[in-house]
């Protein structure tokens, strides 16, 4: 897509974690603080059930969701399609103008497989979780959502989040759109990826933008954009 120098994939890439699944990482990654838990994830899954035509006529916004946790390969899936690199220059799943990738996904976990309740940042480049607090503030999460309450009946909710100084830097305020086109990209995969495992989600945009922030420990440069609850879908079974 041309906008601007055009939406690209081509980004740095890092050397990945070496630790099983779901396990803790002994050393951090480069630009990770010490003291922080880093959780390497499974292995993103190239086959799944669906082509991308059918996901396209399953994907729903869907509120209401069946009880029961979700396995944290799916919640990898879910993440990797969202902001998940595709490529040995650190390409990415969503475009990105002047592949600068200003996103910033987290998930907030209230009952996935073998992680612990809390809130985590995603890391593309390690396809690995870092867990920025320990306690369910799912609760929490829908209140700064204007109380709903389907933001808290998710197993977990993926936030989309973004810092604006490098797109606004290099194209001016015209940046800002392209973080909102980036935002939508990476949704609309979320959803796709979502209908694809049997799960259910929606995106929902309207919270209180401070309140988010501060629940999530975003840093200073970063804003919430989008906030993605995903449970199971009450209408099929997760694979």
């Amino acid at each position: 897509m041309g906008y601007g120098r055009g939406f690209a994939g081509v980004g740095l890439a890092t050397v990945l974690c070496a630790a099983p699944a779901g396990q803790a990482v002994a050393d951090p990654p480069p630009g990770i603080a010490t003291g922080q838990t880093v959780i390497k994830l499974p292995a993103p899954v190239f086959t799944g059930t669906l082509t991308v035509d059918q996901a396209l006529r399953k994907r729903r916004s869907v509120r209401e969701v069946a009880p029961g946790a979700l396995t944290i390969g799916a919640v990898s899936q879910l993440l990797w399609a969202g902001q998940g690199i595709t490529g040995p220059h650190g390409e990415r799943t969503a475009p990105s103008a002047g592949a600068l990738y200003p996103l910033q996904l987290y998930v907030v976990v209230g009952e996935v497989g073998s992680l612990g309740p809390g809130v985590y940042a995603y890391r593309p480049q390690e396809h690995a979780l870092v867990r920025l607090a320990e306690a369910d503030v799912r609760g929490e999460l829908a209140d700064a959502a204007l109380g709903q309450s389907w933001v808290s009946g998710g197993a977990a909710v993926i936030v989309i989040a973004a810092a604006y100084d490098g797109p606004t830097r290099q194209y001016g305020t015209r940046g800002t759109r392209y973080v909102h086109m980036e935002a939508g990209h990476a949704a609309q995969n979320v959803y796709l990826e979502a209908a694809s495992l049997g799960l259910a989600t929606v995106l929902v945009g309207a919270f209180d933008d401070e309140r988010v922030a501060k629940i999530l420990h975003l840093p200073s440069g970063e804003r919430p954009l989008g906030i993605m609850p995903v449970g199971r879908s009450p209408a099929r079974s997760t694979r």
